[in-house]
């Protein structure tokens, strides 16, 4: 019982966390990348209108992070663009090593189809 009560007091205090679905996570030589921190990060960028990153294989690294961008209404950016503002917002291993632009295939209820795009990241 007090290991329980243990527990749910961690939780309650925030010293655990929750970061991705084991499927989201993206293993990168070793270390362990999650795909919403990510996200998290290209969203910040002033162009950017809506994203989702996903694991892209790798013949060095067994994957590495591959974002899919939607760029807001008007605005412009390159993969060069995002990449350095990764650079100068996250931790080298974590960034984007692909940035791809274009609409995101979603449901009829909005929500992003990552089956989808981790497809077209083994098709690159």
């Amino acid at each position: 019982m007090v290991i329980v009560e243990q527990n749910w007091l961690n939780f309650y205090l925030g010293l655990y966390q929750i970061k991705d679905r084991s499927k989201d996570i993206i293993i990168s030589g070793g270390e362990n990348i999650s795909s919403v921190e990510v996200e998290n990060v290209v969203a910040k960028h002033p162009a950017v209108s809506l994203v989702a990153v996903v694991a892209k294989p790798d013949e060095k690294w067994g994957e590495t992070p591959c974002a899919f961008v939607e760029l807001a209404p008007g605005k412009n950016a390159t993969e060069e663009d995002i990449i350095q503002f990764c650079k100068e917002n996250m931790a080298g291993f974590k960034r984007p090593k692909h940035v791809i632009f274009g609409e995101l295939p979603k449901t009829s209820t909005g929500k992003i189809q990552k089956f989808e795009l981790r497809t077209k990241a083994k098709e690159l």
